[in-house]
């Protein structure tokens, strides 16, 4: 997209363009709010904002309700919610609690009841899909994300934007709505070229390795577009007991060509406690492979990062890269082997392209610019 003022016109779109950036999306909010006003400035159009003031307050005993300051009739909603930021909280009895993804959940629902059907439109950009790690019944469990899916559904909205999703075919559950998974895949090599300029994507110098089978598919991808080997880690288990809501992991046995000698990137949706990604890159380690680099859409660290502090003093990962697309903290990102991913012009242009009603399929498919990224990274 190379000139964005063409792409985006305020005036063109189905419908005026509205975001209402919930708690804990504000900082995303605003960045997509600065991308939009300057292309449509820029398109000859004066506007301040795009942004929608709005309110979850709190009552003493918990009970909450949304509030809009200014009126949406007529206008192509997006709503920005991180189901993930627990830095969010909320004074109950006097207490003070951490907001779950269960009570940001609460509040997009409670923000799409106070539009009250008046919008011409209501889009839901969720980066972290509500449930998205309980996406499939194994005996008898629930199924958190196909029904969080159909309750939007039902509550009138028109598309859901999430990014990078655990299962998508989730997306099963609802297949009347719209549902767009994007993979950040182009933005996660831009930002390793960047920080690690002495990197040689090449068979001889680099390899890919999926940490297990489920991230095989997102793993192989880069593996191809890069032409180097593929790898995979998987998980042996133990079936006879579940320790935090899972089966615990007995071993990482690895199947694959040798890494001897060659950079190593590792790639998942998600590090949340981070025990498996170090495991991985010790278990390279042993099997001498120079330089680790681990990237997850979402870098969560449930567990602190000591761990990883460790690990990097001791030569075994050399970064960790992760997006800006859900909460976090300050000491993740002061710490010299975290590289952050800024998916925020990514995010606008998405918006923009829906608003306008065109085409997201090049947005979809990164293909032809990861190619040219390689091309001039290589000819440097």
């Amino acid at each position: 997209m190379a000139n964005e003022a063409n792409i985006f016109n305020e005036k063109n779109g189905v419908a005026p363009l509205r975001i209402i950036a919930l708690r804990g999306a504000q900082e995303l909010g605003d960045e997509i709010n600065g991308y939009l006003t300057r292309w449509t400035k820029e398109a000859g159009n004066e506007v301040d904002t795009f942004l929608l003031d709005s309110d979850c307050p709190r009552f003493s005993s918990g009970d909450s309700k949304a509030t809009l300051k200014e009126s949406v009739r007529g206008a192509d909603v997006f709503i920005l919610v991180d189901v993930g930021n627990y830095n969010c909280t909320y004074k109950m009895f006097g207490k003070e609690n951490m907001m779950s993804p269960d009570d940001h959940f609460q509040d997009l629902k409670r923000v799409i009841q106070a539009v009250g059907g008046k919008a011409h439109r209501i889009n839901v950009v969720m980066p972290i899909l509500y449930g998205g790690r309980q996406h499939r019944r194994n005996y008898r469990e629930s199924l958190d994300c196909a029904a969080m899916l159909q309750e939007l559904q039902a509550m009138g909205v028109a598309n859901i934007v999430t990014f990078d999703a655990h299962d998508a075919r989730v997306q099963n559950a609802v297949p009347l709505m719209g549902f767009d998974n994007l993979m950040p895949s182009y933005q996660a090599l831009k930002k390793l070229f960047r920080s690690v300029p002495d990197i040689k994507p090449d068979r001889d110098h680099l390899a890919v390795i999926s940490p297990d089978v489920g991230a095989m598919h997102r793993n192989m991808y880069y593996a191809s577009i890069l032409g180097v080997d593929l790898g995979m880690f998987y998980k042996r288990r133990d079936f006879s007991t579940i320790v935090n809501g899972r089966n615990p992991i007995v071993a990482h046995e690895y199947l694959g060509n040798s890494v001897e000698g060659k950079d190593v990137f590792v790639a998942d949706d998600i590090i949340s406690s981070g025990d498996s990604m170090l495991d991985i890159a010790y278990e390279l380690k042993k099997r001498n492979a120079n330089r680790v680099f681990a990237y997850a859409t979402y870098a969560l660290f449930a567990n602190g990062l000591d761990a990883f502090d460790k690990a990097y003093e001791d030569g075994i990962i050399s970064g960790i890269l992760g997006t800006n697309l859900t909460y976090r903290t300050p000491e993740l990102l002061s710490r010299p082997w975290f590289y952050e991913v800024d998916m925020g012009k990514y995010v606008s242009y998405f918006i923009a392209a829906l608003n306008q009603d065109f085409s997201v399929e090049k947005i979809l498919d990164p293909h032809q610019k990861i190619v040219d990224l390689l091309e001039n990274f290589r000819n440097k």
